[in-house]
This record gives C-alpha cells, sequence and structure tokens, in this order.
C-alpha cells in the first residue's frame, strides 16, 4: 500500500488540507476587515455613501480589473501554488512576490506545480512579505531623516530600473540550466505565442494597455493550447539532466 510523500512532518494531503484552509481562512478575514472597516466607520460617523454613487463607478472598475484579476489567479497559481493566498492578500505579486518564489525554487532545485516547490515557493513569499513589513516600519520610522536621500536625483534614476532588473532576474532563472533532476526540453518554445501576441497587440491596438487583462485571459487559454500540442508531438517533454 503505497504512502502519501511527506513534506516535512506532513503527508502531502495533510499538507495540502492545511494549507488550504488556513488560506481560505486568512482570505476570508481579509475581505471581512476590507468590507467590514469602511462599513463601521462610514455608520458610526454618519457619512455612508447612497449605494447608487457606489454603482458606476464600481462598473468601471469591475470591467477593468476583473478580467486582470481572473488572468492573475490562472496565471500565477502554478508558479506561486498554495503561497497565492498569501501572495494575493499581501498584494506586489509581480515585482516581489513572483521573483521570490522562482529565484527559491532555483536555489533549491526543485520545480514549480510539484509538492516539494509548493512548499518552497510558500515559504519564500511569506518571509518576502515579513520583510516587506519590516522594511516598511523602518521606512517610516527614518523617512524624515532619509528625505534628502529619497528625494535625491540619483535615487529617483536607480528607482526607475527596479523592475527592470527584477524581471531580468527571472528572464535569468527561465534561461538557465537550474539545479534539478530533470528539465524541460525545448521550454522556450512555450511562451512564442503569447509573446507574439503581445507584440502585435502593441504594434496594432490602439491603448492596447487598457485591455491587457483580457488579452491575458485569452493568451492563457491559447499558451496552454500551444504547450499541449507541443507536448503531444514530442517537442516539448521532461527529461533527465543527463538525456538533454
Amino acid at each position: 500500500m503505497n504512502e502519501d510523500k511527506k513534506i516535512g512532518i506532513l503527508d502531502e494531503k495533510t499538507y495540502s488540507n492545511q494549507i488550504h484552509l488556513i488560506g481560505r481562512v486568512g482570505s476570508a478575514l481579509l475581505l471581512m476587515f476590507m468590507l467590514g472597516i469602511p462599513f463601521v466607520i462610514g455608520t458610526v460617523y454618519d457619512c455612508m455613501p447612497k449605494f447608487s454613487w457606489l454603482i458606476q463607478p464600481s462598473i468601471a472598475l469591475l470591467a477593468m480589473m476583473g478580467p486582470t484579476s481572473v488572468s492573475e489567479v490562472l496565471g500565477y497559481a502554478p508558479v506561486l501554488g498554495s503561497g497565492n493566498y498569501i501572495a494575493f492578500i499581501t498584494g506586489n505579486i509581480m515585482n516581489l512576490k513572483l521573483p521570490a518564489a522562482i529565484s527559491a525554487h532555483a536555489l533549491a532545485g526543485v520545480q514549480p506545480n510539484t509538492p516539494e516547490g509548493d512548499a518552497v515557493g510558500t515559504m519564500a513569499i511569506a518571509i518576502s512579505s515579513i520583510i516587506t513589513v519590516i522594511i516598511c516600519a523602518i521606512g517610516v520610522l527614518v523617512f524624515i531623516p532619509m528625505q534628502p536621500i529619497l528625494t535625491s536625483a540619483a535615487f529617483k534614476t536607480a528607482s526607475n530600473y527596479l523592475v527592470h532588473a527584477l524581471m531580468g532576474s527571472m528572464i535569468l532563472n527561465t534561461f538557465g540550466k537550474g539545479k534539478g533532476k530533470t528539465v524541460i526540453k525545448n521550454k522556450l518554445m512555450l511562451p512564442l505565442v503569447a509573446i507574439a501576441m503581445s507584440v502585435a497587440g502593441v504594434l496594432l491596438i490602439p491603448k492596447f494597455s487598457s485591455y491587457q487583462g483580457y488579452a491575458m485571459l485569452v493568451a492563457i487559454v491559447i499558451t496552454i493550447g500551444w504547450a499541449y500540442l507541443l507536448y503531444k508531438k514530442g517537442v516539448v517533454k521532461v527529461v533527465n539532466r543527463d538525456e538533454k
């Protein structure tokens, strides 16, 4: 009789059940605080806006952010795993949580979308969130003394390249050989269709960035289909490192 694979002191099924339970409870508490605090303040101070005032801006925000939010969950879930809960609660996924998880996978020599990758990625995201809170707390304390540095031209120039540096680290991990026992042969062929769609969208569609949420949803579906086709044709496959 096969036993469930162990993750630390827990078997895989127990770990999965517990981590998803904690994530769902945390997400529910987040929604309660996000919606409850404005409601309590509006009720206590008698400044509750009329429901009719909220309809039009809410529809505009949902039309713009709804597809983006759905596409982010679908796109990030295979990489972040259970860390999705922490990532979406604390935010700043693309600039911080995603690079942290990808770097942790590379350093630990594990693959995303595996039990080991899930555990490592979740730990990396949790630690990055804690460090972010600590840095923000320190920043609040030293903001006034450091204001001349933070408003300097040199600091502004350096901060403009922050996102580029994060994206560069992710690309290096993608092109790197990694440390796992297995590798994905011809993996660089997988994003070709999505890249071609993005370039065509930017060149041919005015204000393409306004439709990026819808474009991401379409790109996810097409990329999955493209990857499945390449896998079935044997162009992309998982092989042992020494067979590559």
